[in-house]
Order: structure tokens, then sequence, then C-alpha cells
């Protein structure tokens, strides 16, 4: 388990900004949405920070809205600059995973 949280620690930048890519969202929504699709370890103490870091290299950026059940909510949006990264990091991802992957299936030789 805590090798699978320092390789998520590494790629949680991508995933996070490639949910936002998909549609804006608050951080509690994104958290939820992160661990329906495996990543279970994702907590919303450990997405801030990294949002925080998104918006101030200015990959996202962020609004209130109004919610139905309390005070407004801080949504976060793909910004240009954050587009032009999520491919590129998408990429060098797609790049790595293969490399990984090559490796991963010599040693089973």
């Amino acid at each position: 388990m805590e090798r699978s949280s320092q390789m998520l620690k590494g790629v949680l930048d991508m995933c996070l900004l490639a949910l936002i890519a998909e549609e804006p969202s608050y951080g509690y929504e994104m958290v939820s949405k992160l661990q329906a699709r495996g990543l279970e370890l994702v907590s919303e103490g450990s997405i801030y920070p990294l949002l925080s870091r998104l918006q101030r290299n200015h990959l996202v950026e962020s609004y209130l809205e109004e919610s139905a059940g309390g005070p407004p909510r801080k949504y976060y949006r793909v910004a240009a600059a954050g587009k032009a990264r999520l491919a590129e990091w998408t990429d060098d991802w797609q790049k790595l995973a293969t490399s990984v992957d090559q490796v991963i299936k010599g040693a089973r030789k």
C-alpha cells in the first residue's frame, strides 16, 4: 500500500488535471471521481495542496458557485496552459507506461 501511495503521488497532478479537463469540479467531487475509478488512496487532504499548485502554475482557474445546501463551492476549470500541459503529461505517461510494461514483461520470461 505504501508503494502504491508513492507511485500515485507522482501522477496525481496529471489525474486531477485530466478530471478537471473533462468538466469543472470541486474538491470533494474530484476525490469521489478518482476513488470511483480505482484510486482509493486519494483523500481531500491530499488534493487541495495539488490544486493550489496547479492554480499557481496557471494550469487551472477557480471560481465560486452557489450550492443548494451550504456555502458556495470552489470549482476548478482547466486553463489553456493546463490543456497543453495535460497533453504533454499524457504523452510522457504513455511512453513511461510502455517502457515499464516492456521491462516487466521481460522479467516474466
